[in-house]
């Protein structure tokens, strides 16, 4: 075990990292550790999420979050804040996740909108939600990111703004809202007495978002694209915008191959990407209900990989030289 960073505050580039799986559908961690490193070792990279949506957090226990929060410590722990995910459907079962989160080295709480708060009850009884956050911060001292979903766990604004003011734990939310919701985000979160920080995770238009001026991003198109996240960031905190098009030209390919239809597939085609790219070994393995990509599609990834200028030149597991750093 080994404590986080101190004094955290999320922010900038956060790629959200997969899982590798074996033939069996077990952890293989030797596999979801080169990733890990190889992702943390991109320049310009803040921080790294686990136990994510990324990560198939779904189908994971809590034993095998447990140890993904120490694998990670142990690779990269000393580098990077780690951000956990805290994804459970009951707020004990929440508050465990996190207890676990702060013990094995997590900087940081990504905090996931609870299943059971479907049915309405998101809208109708929005002191459930609040009461979820303060179960996870009554368990924890991290700070806190509260994931804003973009569906029916969509918290209504009074109710983030409530949150934030009730929970001083909260620091920032994870905003996979549409445009003109995500930019009220980040008008009113930003001019609250306590700033709460806005990171973006629509990453199908990336660059709007940022200029919008959200304060960095978190998404698991970082675990193939981290580089160019990095670079977007940085052309459009300098004001560069014939370098931020170019680089949001690259993203481009690649976003139409990760979030198109059905989107539940997205990570699974980014593990597909890893495989090309001769980043994870192959095959790509997910864990039921998610299915393996038929090969038109993974020939599209392919593809895709090619046109953003990341690909595998022809072949696959050859990988491409990646964006220079600057």
């Amino acid at each position: 075990m080994m404590a986080g960073f101190r004094d955290y505050v999320p922010q900038g580039v956060i790629p959200a990292t997969l899982a590798a799986f074996d033939a069996d559908f077990a952890f293989d961690w030797a596999e979801t550790r080169r990733h890990l490193a190889f992702v943390a070792a991109t320049d310009g990279v803040d921080a790294i999420t686990v136990n994510g949506h990324a990560s198939e957090v779904h189908a994971c226990s809590f034993e095998e979050q447990t140890r993904v929060m120490a694998e990670s410590a142990e690779e990269v722990g000393d580098r990077l804040p780690l951000i956990c995910g805290v994804y459970a459907d009951g707020s004990l079962e929440a508050a465990r996740i996190a207890r676990m989160a702060e013990a094995e080295g997590a900087s940081a709480l990504l905090c996931f909108p609870p299943n059971s708060l479907g049915m309405g009850g998101i809208r109708h009884r929005p002191e459930m939600g609040v009461v979820h956050m303060k179960t996870i911060a009554d368990a924890s001292s991290l700070p806190m990111i509260v994931f804003q979903y973009a569906n029916e766990l969509a918290y209504p604004l009074d109710t983030l703004v409530r949150m934030c003011e009730e929970v001083p734990n909260i620091r920032a939310i994870k905003d996979w809202s549409p445009a003109q919701v995500h930019d009220r985000h980040i008008q009113t979160l930003h001019g609250l007495s306590r700033r709460i920080n806005v990171l973006s995770t629509n990453s199908a238009w990336l660059m709007s978002s940022l200029v919008m001026g959200a304060d960095g991003l978190l998404s698991g198109a970082g675990s193939v694209i981290a580089d160019l996240h990095v670079a977007l960031s940085r052309a459009v905190r300098d004001d560069d915008l014939g370098t931020a098009r170019e680089i949001a030209a690259r993203i481009y390919h690649t976003t139409q191959v990760f979030y198109c239809d059905p989107f539940g597939d997205m990570h699974n085609r980014m593990k597909e990407a890893l495989v090309l790219l001769g980043r994870m070994t192959g095959p790509a393995v997910v864990r039921a209900p998610l299915v393996k990509l038929d090969e038109a599609e993974i020939r599209r990834i392919e593809q895709a990989m090619d046109a953003s200028g990341i690909g595998t030149n022809g072949a696959r597991g050859l990988a491409a030289p990646a964006l220079a750093a600057e």
